[in-house]
């Protein structure tokens, strides 16, 4: 069966263990990274990371990027949002569909 996991700061995270998610506190870019590559090889098919997080850790993303599992989703930390989870968003919805579809407050 496959996992789901969140990296990020603590204070960004935590919350989301009563999701059912595996939590997982990272500090440091290396351990990080390293993290990242573990919960890879392993089961998990869903690694969400703090937007903040996954702003340094852009190359080791890069790396699964053409793979099917694990999809790695940026997701907004508690010290602000850096708009990183939606232009992906965008950027998959363009490549799927051939436009730009999604409408908010920053398209209008």
């Amino acid at each position: 069966m496959y996992k789901a996991a969140i990296l990020g700061e603590r204070d960004s995270i935590y919350g989301f263990a009563a999701l059912g998610l595996e939590i997982v506190p990272v500090v440091e870019k290396a351990e990080a990274a390293r993290t990242l590559r573990r919960l890879a090889d392993e089961d998990y098919a869903v690694i969400y990371m703090t937007e903040a997080l996954a702003d340094t850790l852009k190359e080791e993303i890069a790396g699964y990027a053409e793979r099917l599992m694990p999809a790695i989703i940026p997701v907004p930390g508690a010290y602000g949002n850096t708009g990183a989870g939606i232009a992906n968003v965008r950027r998959f919805v363009e490549q799927a569909v051939g436009s730009d579809i999604i409408f908010g407050a920053d398209s209008q």
